[in-house]
């Protein structure tokens, strides 16, 4: 029997690209295991937003007494992050358990690791027969394994650019692919304010931002309006940063859309977006210095971050801990943080698209120091920092993961 570590080690290896966008194998061993989800399902896409949408749909749902399933990437800490059923993560035994059957059905068709790890997902989750099933796009929409299932309502959050290689260098191209998870005659929630004509164009029922649903900030508290009416004096969703609101919107368009087969008492709507939680979305611990924790690793998640970043308030000094991938906008990520830093630790990441210290240096001014890894980088700047400073991680999931697993590992009195 092998272990989940040996699990993951075999899948890493089952295809000779890390990503291989296609329908087709995932498709054909998503067949023959004859996996049936006999639940509602909405699939979120989009450049940013998703993890934070799919975290409140989740916590709603689970509210209104839901059993979830609860399905997202990539994880920061343990594999098992990715996959929740009502709530807890996936154990070690489940998940060997789905990816033997994933293997007893694939037969020689070479699957990635992501594709493996989707279809390991709706296995335990037909197996454990949710009541409503919330499944988060890897990279695009139209082409991604998750497209597999028809969703029975579909989000799109943003459309930014990112993962230009994989899905086109402009927001049309961009925009297209992500809007592959909408359904004829089923409805598509469009949060993009500024959704491009390739996303307007798409099948679906659309409910546009703006149009059919939004939001009003009232500082202490927020209302949102759709089609199904208003509902004043919300307090604001427990994730932190301006753009929740949007992304608390959209969730719940979908669960109005959703309303008949899912419903759902104002009660459970309050108390989920009171209750969510999601890790490094401008993530604040809590201690002296401040320690701030974003996987930001796109222009547009950069802006977002710069923004709430200026918003928490003056720090004599805000040390930055970065580290990135080398297929990201480099350039573009690191000039929209660079205002609000006045220090850089940056950091080399591991794995065969990871940047180097030294790659993303030439990209940014003033104080620099480089480290060979994420962990060494924070300890630096912990050091380095007075009590009334900033640390901001951010860059990738992979050095957020890696902080974190240096904050357990070493307590300190400050934290």
């Amino acid at each position: 029997m092998r272990t989940l570590g040996e699990w993951l080690a075999f899948i890493e290896r089952q295809h000779p690209k890390t990503i291989a966008l296609g329908l087709e194998r995932v498709a054909r061993v998503y067949q023959r295991m004859r996996v049936e989800l006999r639940c509602p399902v909405i699939t979120v896409a989009g450049t940013n937003g998703k993890g934070s949408c799919c975290a409140m749909l989740e916590a709603m749902l689970r509210a209104g007494g839901y059993k979830t399933g609860l399905y997202t990437s990539p994880h920061l800490e343990r594999y098992n992050e990715r996959v929740r059923i009502a709530g807890a993560e996936a154990s070690d035994d489940a998940l060997c358990a789905s990816f033997e059957a994933v293997e007893a059905a694939r037969g020689e068709i070479a699957l990635t690791y992501f594709e493996y790890g989707t279809l390991a997902a709706l296995w335990l989750f037909a197996r454990e027969r949710i009541e409503a099933a919330v499944l988060e796009v890897g990279l695009g929409g139209r082409l991604d394994a998750v497209n597999i299932v028809e969703a029975d309502c579909a989000v799109l959050t943003s459309v930014g650019i990112d993962h230009v290689d994989y899905l086109g260098a402009d927001r049309e191209s961009i925009g297209r692919e992500k809007a592959g998870i909408f359904r004829a005659g089923r409805p598509a929630v469009i949060a993009e304010p500024n959704a491009p004509s390739s996303v307007l164009r798409a099948p679906g029922m659309h409910y546009l931002l703006g149009r059919d649903f939004g939001y009003v900030d009232e500082r202490s508290q927020w209302t949102y309006w759709g089609r199904a009416g208003k509902r004043s004096g919300l307090a604001h969703p427990a994730l932190r940063g301006a753009m929740q609101l949007r992304n608390a919107a959209a969730a719940m368009c979908a669960l109005d859309c959703l309303r008949e087969k899912l419903p759902l008492e104002m009660q459970a709507v309050r108390r989920g977006l009171a209750e969510v939680t999601l890790p490094a979305r401008f993530q604040v611990l809590p201690g002296r210095p401040q320690i701030i924790l974003d996987v930001a690793h796109n222009p547009e998640a950069a802006k977002i971050l710069a923004d709430n970043l200026l918003a928490s308030g003056y720090a004599p000094q805000s040390i930055a801990v970065c580290g990135m991938l080398r297929d990201k906008d480099i350039a573009g990520v690191l000039a929209a943080v660079a205002p609000r830093v006045t220090r850089w630790h940056l950091a080399t990441l591991s794995g065969p698209r990871a940047a180097s210290a030294d790659e993303l240096a030439p990209h940014v001014h003033g104080e620099v120091e480089r480290f060979a890894t994420p962990a060494l980088a924070f300890a630096a700047a912990l050091k380095r920092a007075h009590e009334n400073d900033k640390i901001v991680v951010f860059g990738s999931f992979l050095t957020v993961g890696e902080v974190l697993g240096w904050l357990k590992n070493n307590k300190t009195s400050k934290h």
